[in-house]
């Protein structure tokens, strides 16, 4: 019946208005209906299962009979059961004596031991067993083991049926291993899921219905073949065949089936497809029963055709997946794949449709005529408007595929997807459109890559190109052409196709052989000849690496390449080149240049310790957070560095004599040549082979790196023959390596790393119970995830502390000194973690109790493997991609990370093996399985950043032409790999002539995207170029062409502060700053509560947050989470450097005003306040709440004379004077609400704080009645106090004004005074400085600007301007501009009488330059 007819009947009998009510059984269970009396009419039911007769069970009767007795009406009720007399007995038994429920478990044992499988929580027979412990057919099978076909002495001899539920559990797992379900190896009794098991968990489908698909199933179906498959799956199994249907049934038959019908009317699975078909079809259908079974089938259908889809994908069958998707969007949408897809939209009258149909206009055709053009066509001239929007909103998108051959059998493609279709909320939803990606071959039928993605709403609305980036396998033979096929996951006709054609692919060379390990009798470290030397190792004998690179290292000078897995000793051999330096050239200098600042700092404990204090070597480091001055770096032997800063060094390496003085570069990790900061490696030693070239001096060059595949062409960059290069196979590890990979499904990542926990926790109980582990994880979110898993699991075992190796109150004792709440819980269980957004002081405890093997495991995301030397037993890396903010989707880890992370398994001193578990994608397994044992090359990325390198140059001027240009470009590594890997560099062919013509397109680009920014001039003659200030400020200040260019765009004559905290966000810089997942919505939270508003459609750019972060380091805002306090660490370390160049730009213009408001926005960054609000706040530990104190301060404390300031303290430089430096004064001001402790601090701060005096002095030449001598001292006036007082200066003039710094002590500290500026907010040491700035307020111009560093006690800084042409009265102002304090600037007028210039004058200028010369130096 339908079920408003139902209801009906339902409502009048419940109010009484029929008496009689005959129904099914089903009603008992289904509508509460009492009723007085019941009656049972038969007691015989028709199973399809069985296709006969069974009786009804006991718990339908109890059921029925429960009906009876209305509780408001009737004392009684009365049931009366009608069945024949062989059962009369039965049935009354079962009424008076009380059955137990049997469990009918067993049944559906298999699907459900299938789910546990595939979910990872059952992995062998005896997890299984355990787990059917937990079910109710265990409690029935005790109580009651003669229903389950126990016998009684089975019974007893196992009364807690372990060999039984053992034997269940066999005999399903051999089931589902014959279905192909999972894999049970008996021998160990270890399950593992399938894809085929998983989908069958996935998406429901019983066990009988899989073992159909197998035996039918292949890759050449037709869709009545698949609808046929479908029909025979066990869900259909209780669909009955009735003979009143057969009629209609044959109907619909000839009416709605498109397909033919295998098994027609009679048979169950013919009655499914029809109506199936029918539904499909939108056929009416008449009989009720049909209506009820159609509406289970289509629900069923539905589900069944997607599992068939995730099969035939998996088992990379393109024609068929194809079928399959369309099939089940063909059920979805209710519409055959041959009807137009414009039905998908409801808003489309039918009789528009038919029309749309009979004429044949497809989508494309539509898509190009006009809206009139279509309504007279359909003869209805208003529709036109209607179809036309709903064709263009059907989801379309083009693709486009470039191609990179990486080695002779891989491929990276790389595919822009662009959007093309009208985004509309009703049709498309408000978030995505889930498309399928697949790359097939067509002529041996198979997927080589499939992917699904979604295409956010924001980027179809803003047209953004979408990258997917991926490698798929080729052979050889080339094959014409691969097709790469983009299919939406709802709509239909919704697809794009793209061409990957090889017809110009040109394969890279094939790669020379490894260095042979040679077997040599291990050299003793006497052979360093050099008593202080060997004291140095803890070791007696060099390894069988290190001892076949002793000679060339330390006997020769010749550059040196050397390629070995992670662990095989490489610093060793870094140390033998710096001794080898020490000992022949002991005036110059070592330079080791290490990738990561956290490597650089290793290496710094480790130097500082064996090579300056037991050597007496210096060792200085140089980052981007360490920058020593001038001396330290001219006095020091050795310099540890990172590549960016080296850069930024030698980029003037002309007037720098120390860069000069370099003998020996070391390079680390130099295979990172690949990675995105590979070009300044690159660029490093491409500029140091040109400045020995130049100096006649050689520098020797060594790099290290990880094993490689095209060692020879480092080699070749690098000048070494075949005696510098040794590259060793990955296999000569000094600790032998086993790998083990292991596959995940799953489209999203987040679900996926959770399916890893569980293996995870395995493989360290099979692969190192007590051994250290390491887990390398992508994200610091991640990190503490699997931490919880894995707590979750010990929690089930007998000792759950089992990884915390020391006694329980030590490890309370460190937990009590931990900021991190979260590894206050791991650690506990022995599990620590490890990122960048810990505590300092937290992470060391980490590091230490893991190196003490206190703790056993450590979950710490990917950067830990470049950084800390940590070798662990057991490697697990789970999860190979990370998400990057910049694309906003999960990529790949490069190849030389992972291979880094599994590196760190195998500690040589304690282990004999290593063991590596990688848990990968399982669509990237056969990628990971290839390169992790044939090392992969390492290719250039110089050509993204070529434009800002080659701009560097310029500045310093060692390119002058464009030839020059060409000519630098041949010294790079990216030259030597784009003769070996054309293709990968989109060069068709490599005669000489396109060679030159494709690198000299390059020069030009990069040259025409320098002149737009104004960074370069291209002469007239088309050929010299002439650096520019802007060119010259971007390679000073590092940075990128694009930023400058934004500057000179958007800096104006008067910029407030805001507008300059704008520009600055927007710098390219920012770029990168991770936008993670979800932080979108916390930026719009983060921006209600800040001053400034920022775009609110912009949440998810990196400028946008950048901007935020920047704002609550101002405000010192809450931020929601530990991430953006490291992000904010990457913002401020930024901040400076671009702050000086936006600077650099206003002064070169003369806008005083900009200049002003840049200093005020370093001082705003460097002491995290605004400028607006007042400077006693960046005191530390001084709140709003405390400003009170200093109002209500007055004289009467004061014991000297009374002249001095008197009233409220409203600002530093009153608060210094008032304290006279006597911290008793300060004390008596905030001890009521400060802690000693903060008191303390803040009167440091107070007592530091840099009061400046300043005396000015004008040098020049003046014609004698002027003045007679040659330099005159300015008074300084106060406004409003004394007498203005004009100097006469000659117009037109340089004059030089002298201003002498002295700094006023006001507590005496004994001791080195500390240059530093005391910032507490500040991520790193700065030192303070001074802007002075001299400009004419009037005209809002800026005369001169002159940076000064640290006062210590006296400075005389000299600026030289010249007087203006036209005479008259001008006041210039002096301003002393700190660069680390708020509140502390100064300002002066100097009131100039301008008088005409004199011919004398104009004679002696350059008697007086000379003079002005004199006094700058």
């Amino acid at each position: 019946m339908l079920r408003q007819d139902r209801s009906l009947v339902e409502n009048l009998f419940s109010q009484g208005h029929i008496k009689v009510l005959v129904c099914t059984a089903t009603l008992a269970w289904g509508v509460n209906l009492p009723a007085h009396a019941v009656i049972i009419k038969g007691t015989q039911i028709y199973d399809a299962k069985r296709g006969s007769f069974v009786d009804l069970g006991i718990l339908d009767v109890m059921q029925i009979f429960g009906r009876a007795g209305r509780p408001q009406f009737d004392k009684f009720g009365e049931g009366t059961i009608i069945t024949t007399h062989d059962k009369l007995s039965h049935y009354l038994t079962l009424l008076t004596q009380q059955n137990p429920i049997e469990s009918q478990f067993l049944e559906s044992l298999a699907d459900n031991l299938n789910a546990e499988i595939a979910l990872g929580t059952v992995t062998n027979v005896e997890e299984a067993v355990k787990w059917l412990s937990y079910t109710y057919l265990f409690v029935r099978m005790r109580a009651n083991p003669l229903v389950y076909g126990i016998s009684h002495k089975v019974f007893q001899m196992d009364p807690f049926l372990e060999k039984h539920r053992e034997q269940l559990v066999i005999e399903v797992g051999r089931k589902l291993d014959k279905t192909r379900m999972i894999r049970f190896e008996e021998r160990t009794g270890f399950f593992s899921s399938t894809d085929m098991g998983r989908t069958a968990s996935h998406f429901y489908i019983r066990y009988n219905t899989i073992e159909t698909f197998n035996e039918l199933f292949d890759a050449h179906k037709t869709e009545g073949d698949i609808l046929a498959i479908v029909s025979k799956a066990e869900e259909f199994e209780q669909i009955k065949v009735r003979e009143e249907e057969s009629e209609e049934l044959e109907h619909l038959i000839d009416n709605y089936c498109e397909l033919p019908v295998a098994g027609g009317v009679e048979n169950g699975y013919g009655k499914v497809n029809i109506l199936l078909q029918t539904y499909i079809g939108r056929g009416e259908i008449d009989n009720f029963s049909l209506i009820s079974d159609s509406a289970y089938v289509a629900q069923n259908a539905a589900r069944i055709v997607r599992a068939l889809f995730e099969v035939a994908l998996r088992k990379r069958w393109p024609a068929m997946t194809y079928k399959l998707l369309n099939l089940s969007k063909v059920i979805d949408k209710r519409l055959w794949g041959w009807a137009s897809p414009l039905r998908q939209f409801s808003i489309l009258q039918p009789n528009v449709l038919t029309k749309l149909e009979e004429k044949k206009l497809t989508i494309d055709k539509l898509k190009d005529m006009r809206k009139d053009e279509i309504g007279h066509m359909l003869h209805h001239v208003n529709i036109g408007l209607k179809v036309k929007q709903c064709v263009h909103q059907i989801p379309s998108i083009t693709m486009e595929a470039t191609i990179q051959p990486i080695t002779r059998t891989v491929l990276r493609v790389r595919l822009s997807i662009n959007p093309d279709f009208k985004w509309n909320d009703q049709a498309h939803g408000t978030v995505g459109e889930p498309w399928w990606i697949w790359v097939e071959d067509p002529t041996n039928d198979h997927i080589y890559h499939s992917e699904y993605f979604l295409l956010q709403k924001k980027q179809v609305v803003t047209k953004e190109q979408q990258f997917l980036v991926f490698t798929i396998p080729i052979f050889e033979p080339l094959p014409s052409q691969y097709y790469i096929r983009a299919v939406s996951d709802r709509w239909l006709g919704a697809e794009a196709v793209c061409i990957i054609n090889f017809q110009h692919l040109i394969l890279p060379e094939r790669h020379p052989p490894h260095t042979e390990l040679l077997d040599l009798q291990p050299l003793p470290i006497t052979a360093l000849g050099h008593r202080e030397y060997e004291a140095l190792y803890k070791f007696t004998h060099f390894n069988p690496v290190q001892t076949q690179i002793f000679h060339t290292l330390y006997h020769t000078d010749t550059n040196v390449l050397l390629g070995a897995p992670t662990g095989s000793g490489k610093t060793v051999a870094a140390e033998l080149a710096i001794f080898r330096v020490f000992n022949e050239y002991p005036t110059s200098k070592a330079v080791y240049i290490a990738p990561l600042k956290a490597l650089v700092r290793e290496r710094m404990e480790d130097w500082k310790l064996r090579i300056e204090e037991k050597l007496g070597k210096k060792v200085v480091e140089l980052t981007g957070d360490v920058t020593p001055d001038m001396r330290a770096i001219a006095e020091a032997d050795l310099i540890v560095t990172t590549p960016e800063k080296w850069d930024g060094v030698s980029r003037s390496w002309q007037n720098r004599s120390y860069v000069q003085k370099v003998s020996i570069l070391i390079i680390d990790e130099i295979h990172l040549l690949g990675d995105e900061r590979g070009p300044v490696l690159e660029v490093i030693v491409s500029r140091t082979n040109f400045i020995s070239s130049h100096t006649e001096k050689t520098v020797r060059v060594v790099g290290l790196s990880t094993a490689l595949a095209n060692a020879r062409d480092l080699a070749d960059w690098l000048g070494i023959g075949q005696m510098g290069l040794f590259n060793f196979r990955p296999s000569v590890r000094p600790v032998p390596l086993e790998v083990h990979i292991q596959g995940f499904p799953g489209q999203h990542y987040c679900p996926r790393m959770a399916s890893m926990n569980k293996p995870a926790f395995q493989a360290i109980r099979s692969h190192s119970p007590a051994k250290p582990v390491l887990i390398f994880v992508s994200s610091r979110r991640q990190t503490r995830l699997t931490a919880i898993d894995l707590i979750a699991f010990l929690a089930t075992e007998n000792d759950p502390k089992q990884w915390l190796n020391m006694d329980e109150r030590e490890m309370d004792d460190i937990i009590a000194t931990l900021r991190d709440s979260n590894l206050k819980l791991t650690l506990a269980f022995g599990i620590g973690m490890h990122h960048a957004g810990l505590h300092e002081r937290d992470r060391k405890t980490v590091e230490e109790l893991f190196v003490n093997c206190k703790i056993q495991v450590l979950i710490a995301t990917s950067t830990l493997a470049w950084g800390v030397n940590f070798p662990a037993h057991l490697v697990i890396v789970k999860g190979t991609e990370f998400y990057d903010g910049k694309t906003r989707r999960y990529v790949d880890y490069p190849i030389t990370d992972v291979l880094q992370m599994m590196g760190r398994a195998g500690r040589p001193q304690f282990d004999d093996q290593g063991k590596a578990v990688i848990l990968v994608h399982d669509i990237k397994k056969d990628f990971y399985k290839k390169f992790l044992y044939e090392p992969f090359p390492v290719e250039s990325s110089l050509l993204e950043v070529l434009s800002d390198h080659l701009n560097a140059e310029i500045a310093a001027g060692t390119i002058t032409s464009k030839q020059d240009a060409m000519d630098y470009i041949t010294w790079t590594y990216f030259f030597r790999r784009l003769l070996m890997n054309p293709s990968y560099y989109n060069l068709e062919d490599v005669g000489h002539e396109s060679m030159n013509k494709f690198l000299s397109n390059l020069v030009e680009k990069s040259l025409i995207d320098l002149e737009c920014s104004y960074c370069i001039e291209i002469a007239e003659d088309n050929r010299t170029i002439e650096p520019q200030t802007y060119g010259r400020i971007a390679s000073y200040y590092y940075l990128k062409h694009q930023t400058v260019r934004m500057f000179r765009d958007r800096l104006k004559a008067e910029c407030s502060v805001e507008d300059l905290l704008s520009i600055l966000t927007d710098a390219e810089e920012y770029t990168d700053l991770p936008v993670r997942h979800n932080e979108d919505q916390m930026n719009c939270e983060l921006a209600k509560h800040l001053p400034i508003e920022v775009n609110p459609h912009s949440m998810d750019s990196a400028h946008t947050k950048t901007h935020l972060l920047l704002q609550a380091h101002f405000s010192r805002a809450t931020l929601p989470c530990p991430d953006y306090a490291t992000d904010t660490k990457t913002v401020l370390d930024q901040a400076i450097r671009v702050c000086q160049a936006m600077l650099d730009v206003a002064a070169h213009h003369g806008w005083l005003a900009t200049v002003l408001n840049i200093t005020n926005l370093v001082q705003m960054v460097v002491q995290a306040r605004w400028i607006h609000e007042s400077s006693l706040l960046t005191v530390p530990n001084i709140e709003k709440h405390h400003l009170y104190l200093f109002r209500k301060w007055n004289t009467g404390k004061r014991m000297n004379n009374s002249e001095d300031m008197t009233g409220p303290i409203e600002c530093l430089p009153e608060l210094v004077d008032a304290c006279g430096g006597r911290e008793e004064i300060f004390f008596s001001l905030v001890d009521n609400e400060l802690s000693a402790a903060h008191v303390s601090q803040a009167w440091n701060f107070v007592l530091n704080l840099p009061a400046i005096d300043v005396q000015m002095t004008i040098k020049g030449w003046w014609e004698d009645p002027v003045q007679t001598h040659n330099e005159i001292s300015i008074p300084i006036i106060f406004p409003g106090v004394q007498e203005k007082k004009w100097i006469s200066l000659h117009a037109d003039q340089e004059y030089v004004l002298q201003v002498n710094l002295h700094r006023i002590r006001s507590g005496y500290k004994k001791g080195k005074q500390d240059s530093k500026a005391i910032a507490p907010k500040f991520p790193k040491a700065k030192d303070e400085g001074w802007f002075l700035v001299l400009g004419e307020v009037d005209k809002k111009e800026l005369v001169a600007l002159k940076r000064v560093g640290y006062v210590r006690n006296k400075n005389t800084v000299s600026i030289a301007f010249y007087t203006p042409e036209n005479t008259g009265r001008c006041i210039y102002t002096l301003y002393l501009m700190s660069d680390s304090y708020l509140g502390m600037d100064q300002q002066y007028d100097l009131y100039l009488n301008i008088i005409p210039a004199s011919v004398s004058a104009q004679v002696n200028t350059e008697v007086a330059a000379s003079v002005g010369d004199l006094l700058l130096k």
